[in-house]
């Protein structure tokens, strides 16, 4: 894990029983196995852009794996998604992890970051962190008649898609 480069929160804002969440730079490998170890329904990606970490007291709590558009015709020069976020549960740890996935992607030039979840999740960590609710997507699996045997293993269900613009 490399070093930390970003606090959530000041010193005095930790605070009795307040823990400090720190932002490190993930490799994706280490973010993978946390998506395998924890993340209800989607299974670990092939590859990315940047994966980032949250952090309390040295130990790994949550990861947020940001790459290209799932869908092919949406610009990936500009428009980055977060493919999985997962954490083990602290307090705001989702919150951090779309804020600071936002400020890296403005960072690296993109200006637009996007992200889908269940129908059936609140979304209260995106709306927390600025992002905008842009409906339901259609759903479905990504098998045409000229691209058989797409994967099957995920949640094919309509999914609300959130965007923030950078």
């Amino acid at each position: 894990m490399s070093k930390f480069i970003v606090s959530y929160g000041s010193p005095a804002s930790a605070g009795a029983g307040k823990p400090r969440i720190k932002l490190v730079h993930v490799e994706l490998a280490q973010a993978n196995r946390f998506i395998a170890a924890v993340h209800r329904h989607h299974k670990p990606v092939a590859g990315h852009r940047f994966s980032l970490g949250a952090v309390i007291d040295g130990k790994l709590v949550g990861v947020a794996i940001c790459g290209r558009p799932v869908a092919r015709q949406t610009d990936h020069l500009i428009t980055i998604e977060v493919l999985r976020l997962a954490t083990d549960g602290p307090q705001n740890a989702c919150s951090f992890l779309y804020g600071a996935s936002a400020r890296a992607a403005a960072s690296l030039g993109y200006r637009v970051i996007q992200t889908f979840i269940l129908n059936n999740e609140p979304g209260t960590s995106l709306n927390a962190s600025g992002w905008i609710n842009q409906g339901l997507s259609k759903g479905g699996d990504w098998n045409r008649p000229s691209r058989l045997g797409r994967r099957m293993d995920q949640p094919m269900e309509s999914k609300i898609k959130f965007v923030r613009t950078l």
